[in-house]
């Protein structure tokens, strides 16, 4: 078998594929599912997203049941809830993705469809991700987050089903997974018209499984291993930041799981946007374009560092581990979102207290 620090990048890449191509061959997209939520009142899109994080969610708990995964292993479930900066991060995170048009997952997969607006996204996000996580920010981030974390070792960890047990003396873990996902599966197919969207259902499964395998993968190869390897299974803020200092620098190491899992991505967008001949060069088209994206990048990769993940790194990724962090990372960065959205198309952040009924429309089928 191969060295363990050589396979674990080489499943990320496998893994990415099938990721990258199922998701840009069905446009999946957080914030395109949230505004056409919002503003059309089409709930398609955040259905396939839900139904995706509900995939990993229950593809991870059969895992760790059998102890084929460790999702307790991984930062995710730490005692340490860094709650500030969950919910400033979140916010800041997606403030940036409405002025940039999609997260970091969603500049990969339109990096692969040859969009430079995206490229320059991506290098924004690595560089200030890099900043907030070990360089000049990261003095500022550690008294404002770091320090004010609440700690759940009186639960054991930050897993809702830890804290529940904790709370109740009841062994709740995979109780709470189950309500979870039925509740979640519930309201998905609670639309007549989504349970006849095949492609959306077949795209949510195959990601959500791609995010279970990750735990796996690290899993397997962290045991065989002699050197350490994290336990993750996809986030695209700090891993975007490691492969570009994979490749503009030479430390003798190999890449990790996160690192193989961005390339992959990139890769099997590629390939979706190839296959569906939907490969076309983008640019900004002025300064004040660019300049928004640059800005949005920044504050998605510091955003994203602060919650300790992106749209897929907490919303899935968190979401499957039964985190705490994740739901209150995924509400604070929809309500930056929507934030966003606001000042973007309504002229004034104000636009989001105001009552107005016109600007939503339920679909018949809801």
């Amino acid at each position: 078998m191969l060295d363990p620090i050589v396979l674990t990048p080489i499943l990320g890449v496998l893994a990415g594929c099938v990721l990258g191509f199922a998701a840009r061959s069905t446009h999946f997209c957080t914030l395109s599912a949230l505004e056409r939520h919002w503003y059309a009142g089409d709930s398609s899109g955040l259905r396939t997203w839900v139904l995706a994080a509900v995939c990993a969610l229950i593809g991870t708990q059969l895992l760790a049941a059998f102890g084929l995964a460790d999702p307790a292993a991984s930062f995710y479930l730490s005692s340490e809830f860094a709650w500030t900066g969950a919910i400033a991060g979140g916010v800041m995170f997606g403030i940036g993705m409405a002025l940039v048009g999609t997260c970091g997952f969603g500049a990969v997969l339109r990096l692969g469809g040859g969009s430079l607006r995206a490229l320059v996204v991506l290098t924004v996000i690595g560089l200030s991700a890099l900043a907030a996580q070990r360089g000049i920010l990261a003095v500022l981030r550690v008294p404002v987050v770091d320090d004010l974390a609440y700690s759940f070792d009186w639960a054991g960890s930050q897993s809702i089903g830890d804290i529940l047990s904790a709370l109740t003396g009841l062994r709740l873990q995979e109780a709470v997974a189950a309500v979870m996902a039925l509740a979640g599966l519930a309201w998905i197919f609670r639309s007549v018209s989504y349970r006849r969207q095949f492609t959306r259902i077949a795209s949510a499964v195959v990601i959500g499984a791609v995010i279970a395998f990750g735990w796996w993968a690290t899993t397997f190869t962290a045991a065989r291993s002699f050197d350490p390897i994290q336990i993750e299974a996809g986030s695209f803020v700090v891993p975007v930041g490691d492969t570009i200092m994979q490749l503009i620098t030479y430390t003798g190491t190999w890449p990790d799981y996160g690192i193989g899992l961005i390339v992959g991505t990139f890769l099997g967008a590629m390939f979706a946007a190839l296959w569906k001949r939907d490969i076309r060069w983008e640019a900004c088209d002025d300064a004040r374009e660019l300049g928004r994206h640059i800005l949005g990048g920044t504050l998605m990769g510091i955003g994203g560092v602060m919650a300790m993940g992106c749209t897929v790194g907490q919303g899935i990724t968190g979401f499957s581990s039964l985190a705490v962090s994740a739901p209150v990372v995924m509400l604070s960065m929809a309500f930056g979102a929507r934030l966003g959205l606001a000042w973007l198309f309504e002229g004034s952040i104000l636009a989001l207290f105001r009552r107005n009924g016109d600007d939503t429309r339920r679909s018949p089928a809801e």
